[in-house]
């Protein structure tokens, strides 16, 4: 059983506690605005990428898979990460909002988009916020990253969390799979196209802003490329 630490905002209250995870789920090509989303589809077709038959699609993780540690080990030197909101649910069944990277093995994304998510470690942020806080404020919610280029910290991606699909629409379509969101599961909920294209980078840095409540999560982390 794999279990994760983290800060529980609701409200003015903080509270830290562990969470037993049990299942764990990337929702994959959520987009909500068709040109959009055919814009991420065409800078993975560029890596080689092909795209599901029909959208959004759900990938199964390892449940040992995410992590809150800012070091993560990956085989070889093609691996990246993409800043993504995540739904996490409590023990008693409710939602809470964080931040989490979907790094990935690029090379072995050309061959198998479903292996390489299981390839890479899966980076969260500690901080989570209660879903109720900001779910009538939802498309207000901004999702940035950063790669580290040369010493300096380059702009990857920015943008609303509307570009995706809203997180109870997601759970809508997996529970249309005979699937639904389970005490202990964490779901990543789609990324934004990188800004210059998806390229392979050690440091990676992502933000979740609430620009209404004037706070964000954030996490950086570096992976550490082992040798093949």
């Amino acid at each position: 059983m794999t279990e994760l630490t983290f800060d529980f905002h609701a409200g003015a209250e903080t509270t830290r506690r562990t969470l037993a995870l049990r299942h764990f789920v990337i929702a994959g090509w959520t987009g909500r605005d068709m040109h959009k989303l055919q814009e991420h589809i065409e800078e993975l077709r560029l890596l080689g990428v092909t795209p599901p038959a029909s959208t959004p699609c759900f990938y199964p993780g390892g449940r040992e898979l995410p992590t809150t540690a800012g070091e993560i080990d990956c085989l070889g030197d093609e691996s990246s990460g993409e800043a993504e909101f995540l739904i996490l649910v409590d023990e008693q069944g409710a939602w809470w909002v964080g931040v989490g990277s979907d790094h990935t093995d690029r090379k072995v994304e050309t061959y198998s988009v479903a292996v390489s998510k299981q390839v890479c470690p899966k980076p969260v942020a500690s901080a989570l916020w209660r879903f109720e806080d900001v779910a009538e404020h939802w498309d207000r919610l901004e999702l940035r990253s950063w790669v580290q280029e040369g010493g300096d910290w380059v702009l990857y991606q920015e943008g609303s969390v509307a570009a995706m699909r809203d997180p109870r629409d997601l759970a809508k379509a997996y529970r249309a799979l005979g699937r639904a969101l389970l005490p202990g599961t964490i779901m990543f909920g789609g990324t934004l196209p990188a800004i210059g294209g998806i390229r392979p980078r050690a440091g990676f840095r992502m933000e979740l802003r609430d620009p209404v409540r004037g706070r964000a999560i954030s996490h950086s982390y570096a992976a550490n490329w082992l040798a093949e």
